[in-house]
């Protein structure tokens, strides 16, 4: 049975464009795959924890061969399970909002507890290892600017190019993606705007597994 891991990244619940588009494109997923089961972790409900302490020093002492203490181990085995529910997953979506021409603070905490060395890449002196199998991702992106490539414009987009570069660093290439620009604009424009955006993420859906069979 295939379990699709569903990340929000947005705390704005129905009035996200980017949670919009990506409930379009589960809806269609599971209508075409009724046997899919979908995991939501909305990163603005979960207590993620933090990024310190036992934790930062297990990551240390992975690196540089050590053994953990027990209060090391336990942190690092918490970790370890974000890591497990990705590797197991059959596909990934994304809600990704744009904050200062970024992502939000919280998506950035989810990503820096799943990429460990060992856990989710493998490096050496000859470069870097994905350790997450490949697996089918769209992420629906929402941004209050437009960001078109060729433009000045383009510099200031760290949304995607950063997120899509670092799932790639742990194993994750098979990629499609969708975004709602200038939701800051007029109603006509954004009403308009995600229509256009349902309509491609409903194509994706349609072909999501198509490659994997």
């Amino acid at each position: 049975m295939s379990t699709i891991l569903y990340v929000k990244a947005s705390p704005r619940g129905p009035r996200s464009h980017s949670i919009a588009v990506a409930d379009v494109f589960l809806e269609a997923l599971q209508e075409k795959i009724p046997e899919a089961i979908v995991k939501t972790r909305n990163l603005f409900e979960m207590d993620l924890p933090a990024f310190d302490g036992p934790v930062l020093q297990a990551k240390y002492n992975v690196l540089h061969g050590l053994t953990h203490d027990p209060a090391q181990l336990k942190a690092w085995q918490d970790v370890a399970a974000y890591v497990d529910e990705l590797k197991s997953c059959a596909g990934l979506v994304m809600a990704v909002p744009m904050w200062n021409f970024s992502i939000p603070y919280r998506l950035k905490q989810y990503i820096d507890l799943i990429v460990q060395p060992g856990v989710s890449f493998e490096a050496d002196g000859s470069g870097a290892r994905g350790l997450i199998p490949d697996k089918p991702v769209f992420i629906a992106y929402a941004s209050g600017g437009q960001y078109p490539p060729g433009t000045g414009a383009q510099a200031l987009d760290f949304q995607k190019p950063y997120l899509e570069t670092i799932l790639n660093y742990v194993g994750l290439k098979d990629i499609r993606s969708v975004r709602v620009e200038a939701t800051l604009a007029g109603e006509e424009t954004v009403t308009e705007r995600r229509a256009r955006a349902f309509e491609q993420a409903l194509a994706m859906a349609a072909a999501f597994f198509a490659t994997r069979g």
